[in-house]
């Protein structure tokens, strides 16, 4: 099990390109390094997150590039106060690893929500981040806000 102050991996942690690129984005995700997170990313990567049409993504065609990933950054992760990651089970196999998980979000104003999801990450050659999808359901993550 690996815990640090906002990741807690309570899943497999078996060496693989694609898991440690998953635990590098974390990382710097709870950080709030929008240079280091990018550094996870293939030059032209494609992230949807969630998957299909969103109120970060109206046409559901995902972020594409670190442009793209910049300004979902700027839109999604920029805003949130604190990040904590719960990964609670991991499939690695090819070039592929998907977690399974729990984020909690806290907002500046101490509000909270909860999300339950999957998400899988694909490497290309040099273990960078070809493509993220994390497949979850923002009504039921909005549906989980607490007052802060």
């Amino acid at each position: 099990m690996i815990t640090s102050d906002a990741i807690t991996w309570t899943a497999s942690n078996e060496p693989h390109p694609a898991r440690a690129a998953s635990q590098r984005s974390y990382s710097a995700v709870a950080k709030g390094d929008l240079a280091e997170w990018l550094t996870v990313y293939a030059e032209d990567a494609v992230l949807e997150d969630p998957v299909g049409p969103s109120m970060f993504d109206p046409d559901g065609r995902g972020h594409h590039g670190h442009e793209g990933l910049s300004a979902f950054w700027h839109l999604a992760i920029a805003p949130i106060e604190r990040f904590e990651f719960v990964i609670h089970d991991s499939f690695a196999n090819g070039n592929t690893c998907a977690n399974i998980g729990t984020i909690t979000t806290t907002f500046p104003d101490g509000g909270s929500t909860k999300t339950d999801l999957i998400m899988v990450y694909v490497v290309n050659d040099d273990g960078r981040v070809a493509s993220m999808k994390a497949y979850w359901e923002p009504e039921r993550t909005m549906a989980t806000y607490t007052w802060g």
